[in-house]
């Protein structure tokens, strides 16, 4: 099993995502049973509280269920080096 592991939480940007479809995190987990998760409600949450990551397989289940580019997940987020510059 393949987890991307979130030095740069995802989380919120996963978050509006959601909302942006008009999800609650209960609908999107059932979204993601259907396709073969077996992800819980409050796993979810910590994902989007960026307390733990994702599997790979859920994270290319979230693109096929928001019909996105991958560039959508990353919106505005920055290695914490150019955060710095950014200062």
């Amino acid at each position: 099993m393949q987890w991307f592991l979130q030095d740069i939480s995802i989380g919120e940007n996963l978050k509006i995502l959601r909302e942006r479809f008009g999800y609650s995190q209960s609908e999107l987990v059932a979204k993601l049973h259907l396709m073969g998760s077996n992800m819980s409600r409050s796993t979810y949450s910590k994902i989007e509280t960026g307390t733990r990551n994702i599997r790979i397989s859920d994270f290319l289940a979230l693109k096929q269920i928001y019909g996105v580019d991958f560039s959508e997940f990353f919106i505005g987020l920055l290695p914490d080096s150019e955060k710095q510059k950014n200062i």
